[in-house]
């Protein structure tokens, strides 16, 4: 089962029951709030796995409860619910760091397919240091900024993070490259190097590694 923890702000108290027991019957660890201040209060107090926020609620809205957490540094993955359905609020709602919006009225499974979809993609993501690598989707954070990495790039980076500590051969390597060649693998390292601050050592003769964390 699983025991990723949920801050779940609605303040309409019968959607807020209803969505609070179907994701504890799923495993989840779920803080139901009915109103911003509350909101701020629990996600100073408690680290969270994943905030659900009504917009539109009491003291504090939705938005400006995010865009405030986000303010301090706080980069919890974040799912808007509301009824305003309006291209602005959508765009605004993403503006402030939401990952996911979905419009009322809506089936409490949908949430909940969602929700789990999230974890899914969090349980593949590689974290190392200051970066976080999703092989799935292929992004790369560094310090909670998305970063856009070409295919070489990309493929060195999944190579090294599904090999953290460990020493690749250099053939493993040149088949992340269009054109093989020593030369070239040097300079796409160095260019990894320089984007991602990655400390990648040369073992020469071997190949390259990333110490472990």
């Amino acid at each position: 089962m699983s025991k990723e923890s949920i801050l779940l702000l609605e303040d309409d108290l019968e959607l807020g029951d209803t969505l609070q027991e179907l994701l504890e019957e799923e495993g989840y660890c779920v803080t139901l709030v009915r109103d911003g201040a509350w909101a701020v209060e629990s996600a100073y107090e408690q680290k969270f796995d994943l905030y659900i926020f009504d917009i539109n609620v009491p003291e504090i809205n939705g938005l400006e409860l995010l865009k405030s957490l986000r303010g301090a540094d706080d980069k919890t993955p974040a799912i808007f619910i509301s009824a305003l359905v309006d291209i602005n609020s959508i765009a605004k709602g993403f503006e402030v760091g939401a990952e996911d919006y979905i419009k009322k009225p809506f089936f409490p499974e949908e949430l909940l397919i969602r929700v789990n979809a999230k974890f899914v993609q969090k349980s593949k993501t590689v974290s190392y240091k200051h970066l976080e690598y999703n092989p799935l989707n292929k992004t790369v954070k560094k310090d909670g900024i998305v970063l856009s990495l070409g295919e070489v790039q990309s493929c060195l980076l999944k190579t090294f993070m599904q090999n953290i500590g460990d020493v690749i051969d250099v053939e493993i390597l040149l088949e992340c490259l269009e054109h093989p060649s020593s030369t070239a693998l040097r300079v796409a390292i160095n260019k990894l190097r320089t984007t991602l601050d990655l400390d990648i050592k040369n073992i020469r003769s071997i190949g390259y590694s990333i110490e472990k964390s």
